[in-house]
């Protein structure tokens, strides 16, 4: 499917905020199962939309949990840990 510059970037913000692939298709009256399998193809456009989207709060959530290790919360130190395995393993 063809999507518009504007659903790129509605596709974007819904998925910087952790939005369902299937809510976002009811938003944009487009059929879930279509949605879904177009951002599966890591090479359309769209894909590139909903992941840039998820990345870019990842990264936020992510710099907020370092600040917060760097002054000593546990839980923090643990989930930033946890970040840090994984990216060793992605590598």
């Amino acid at each position: 499917m063809n999507y518009s510059d504007n659903e790129l970037k509605q596709i974007e913000k819904f998925a910087s905020i952790y939005l369902k692939i299937s809510d976002i298709a009811v938003i944009l009256d487009i059929p879930a199962d279509v949605l879904r399998e177009d951002i599966a193809d890591r090479t359309s456009e769209v894909s590139k939309a909903y992941r840039r989207g998820k990345a870019g709060s990842k990264v936020k959530l992510h710099s907020q949990e370092m600040m917060l290790a760097q002054v000593g919360s546990p839980l923090a130190i643990e989930n930033a840990h946890r970040n840090l395995l994984d990216m060793e393993d992605d590598e």
